[in-house]
């Protein structure tokens, strides 16, 4: 791992792995359940968005969140763990995918950009899209020089998503959400039961 990838030595990478494996779930769940955009897109929160892709070795669908910045109406987000992440690899097989962003949901090509031009400029924005995130990992966007992003650059993959189009219907963001009456329903009728007694 890079320097600037820890700010605690004692957590290893596959104990980070497990964690945020956990928060994954979770993210995943406020997005299914049409929550995605609450609190998301805040300075301490960040950005953060839902990459919908497909397994190189099972073909199942697979749902990672990660922060991204967009720049210039392309999406970009970075592979902490870099080509390891299960996700990237799943990217690079097949790089159609869904991104769940807080204000909608698009289909796109996915791809890696960290040898392009503008790469550390657009690792910079992701990270300070990150939130908490960037200090979490030891890495201070404002501070850091280009050069200092060229060598995370070394261990991070910086990730462009194109939008084709915009998507709606089953699959995405709020499939879920149908619970929320059903709940409301239910409590209503444990409330109205209760008065009776």
């Amino acid at each position: 791992m890079s320097e600037y990838q820890l700010a605690f030595s004692n957590v290893t990478e596959d104990q980070l792995r497990r964690i945020f494996k956990a928060f994954n779930r979770f993210m995943v769940l406020l997005f299914r359940l049409g929550l995605g955009s609450f609190g998301n897109g805040t300075k301490y929160g960040g950005y953060i968005m839902v990459i919908k892709h497909t397994g190189r070795k099972t073909g199942l669908t697979r749902h990672t969140p990660v922060n991204y910045a967009t720049v210039d109406g392309d999406i970009y987000c970075t592979s902490g763990f870099g080509r390891a992440a299960d996700w990237y690899l799943n990217i690079k097989a097949n790089p159609q995918v869904e991104a769940w962003l807080p204000d909608g949901r698009w289909a796109g090509i996915a791809e890696d950009a960290t040898g392009e031009e503008n790469s550390a400029h657009h690792l910079r924005q992701v990270i300070i899209a990150s939130g908490f995130a960037g200090p979490l990992f030891g890495v201070n966007p404002k501070k850091l020089s280009e050069d200092d992003l060229r060598r995370l650059l070394e261990s991070y993959r910086l990730i462009r998503i194109r939008k084709v189009n915009a998507l709606t219907g089953a699959g995405g963001p709020g499939e879920l959400s149908w619970i929320w009456p059903l709940a409301t329903f239910a409590l209503l009728w444990l409330l109205l039961k209760r008065r009776r007694k």
